[in-house]
């Protein structure tokens, strides 16, 4: 599979413009047209509601492989480079180059847009995959693995479906570049064995993303309903989820109410039986969450049930919790919100700061001193000021984290980005004009050969082309002269 993508890559045919194109379109048709089939998949392995499905799994893919097509001519072009004075008449460009066969290793939270986003990038890029699927959505992935040899090249592109053993092996392997999506114990073992091929890597991780709220906010109820809606979506089994919110004990007095209000709105007087809510993705998961909530010592203010046949977890808000509670410990990747009270701002920033850089930082405020506060004394892959999830569906920001919350950026160009090589290009001139001002590098070397090198080479604000030119002719032709007039 490996030495047939390598062959397919080495034949040069995903270097030709028109068949990533191709291979682009055909990917856009595969959602189109198999677009129930995937509800109906990701229905049996996460329960997820269709609406969640086409939303966030199939039209953000749709969306990006268009915005690809409509860039990718101009992605793809050489990148001229400012020049000094000593290589004013050569050629010199950034030439963007696909680095051959990439590991593109999915997860199970969204099974389609967390394998098939970044293949996009690959692709446009002028990659060759291979895809490793969840062996944890069997459904989703088994649908995966039957469609895209339908629809893809199938030299170029390969699935694998599996664990930890099938990802065990396929690491042993020597690729061009790594893009790994999970967790932050997985993803370490990941790095370590990309290493020992010096195989650059992209690891997208995840961690505990808090929520800062503060009393500036115009409407409150707006504020806790898009805290909410990010919380719930996909039963809390994002990446981006917030994991916890900070506020004042003011804020918190009224958040009790409000929110239940809203989960009524969201998913009835039983969020069990409601249709619009996801399940947890399997046992050990289920009954991870379920012993945080045993162990907590916070306060349960709404839900807290759960129903281990159908691996159901009530959404569930934890108020007086403290930076040493066993839900502030771990990322929490499920429907359990805890709140932690503070005084204001600079103890929000303090309590984030002493913790891992997250992968996002969310904050509702209306004070401009508040956002440009977090903006500057807090490190994170992202922010998102006064919504959840959303800055995920702008793919012209780079998504990404830092720190123990991942290594690299993609989405739009960013994904093309992050699947090509840079590569940097210098065509020298044989006009006689450059040979004879580059002769000052030769040796015998001499204190004024350098000292006029060093002129040459110095760093000067861009001129306009033609102007340049002009100027460089008339100069480079009386400085040889002057220079050979008093070296003669």
């Amino acid at each position: 599979m490996i030495a047939r993508a390598r062959t397919a890559f080495n034949s040069q045919v995903t270097k030709n413009l028109a068949f990533r194109k191709e291979q682009l379109k055909s990917l856009r048709r595969l959602l189109n047209e198999n677009e129930d089939v995937i509800i109906d998949a990701l229905r049996q392995d996460l329960r997820k509601p269709p609406f969640e499905t086409v939303v966030t799994e199939i039209e953000c893919l749709r969306n990006e492989i268009i915005g690809t097509l409509m860039n990718i001519d101009s992605w793809t072009k050489p990148r001229p480079i400012t020049k000094a004075i000593a290589t004013l008449f050569d050629e010199g460009f950034v030439q963007p180059e696909p680095y051959g066969v990439v590991l593109i290793i999915g997860t199970w939270n969204y099974p389609i847009s967390l394998a098939l986003g970044p293949l996009i990038g690959a692709i446009a890029a002028g990659n060759c995959a291979i895809i490793k699927l969840s062996e944890m959505t069997p459904a989703t992935s088994e649908i995966i693995s039957q469609l895209l040899p339908r629809y893809l090249d199938k030299e170029c592109f390969h699935t694998v479906i599996g664990g930890a053993e099938e990802t065990q092996h396929l690491l042993k392997e020597k690729f061009d570049y790594i893009f790994f999506t999970g967790s932050q114990q997985v993803g370490r073992y990941v790095n370590q064995m990309a290493a020992k091929n010096m195989t650059p890597i992209t690891l997208e991780l995840g961690g505990k993303s808090p929520v800062y709220i503060d009393e500036t906010v115009p409407n409150l109820e707006t504020a806790i309903r898009r805290i909410l809606w990010g919380k719930c979506l996909n039963a809390g089994q994002t990446c981006i989820s917030p994991d916890y919110m900070l506020c004042t004990p003011k804020v918190q007095e009224y958040l009790s109410n409000i929110a239940k209000k809203i989960l009524k709105e969201f998913f009835g007087e039983d969020p069990r039986i409601s249709n619009d809510l996801s399940r947890i993705i399997n046992e050990k998961h289920f009954y991870r969450l379920e012993k945080l909530l045993e162990s907590t010592s916070g306060k349960k203010v709404i839900g807290g049930k759960v129903h281990r046949e159908e691996r159901y977890i009530s959404p569930t808000i934890v108020t007086d919790v403290t930076f040493n509670d066993p839900l502030m410990q771990e990322e929490i990747f499920g429907p359990i919100l805890p709140v932690v009270t503070v005084n204001g701002a600079e103890e929000a920033i303090n309590f984030i700061k002493n913790g891992e850089k997250p992968l996002t930082i969310y904050l509702f405020s209306s004070s401009s001193s508040v956002i440009n506060k977090f903006l500057k004394e807090t490190q994170s892959g992202s922010v998102c000021v006064n919504d959840t999830i959303m800055h995920f569906a702008v793919d012209t920001l780079p998504f990404g984290g830092i720190g123990g919350s991942g290594i690299g950026r993609y989405h739009g160009k960013y994904s093309f980005d992050t699947f090509s090589h840079e590569k940097g290009v210098l065509i020298r001139s044989w006009n006689p004009l450059v040979e004879a001002l580059g002769s000052f590098r030769y040796p015998p070397y001499s204190p004024r050969n350098m000292n006029f090198l060093n002129f040459l080479l110095m760093k000067r604000r861009s001129f306009p082309f033609s102007a340049s030119h002009i100027a460089m002719f008339f100069f480079g032709i009386a400085a040889v002269v002057l220079f050979q007039n008093l070296w003669l």
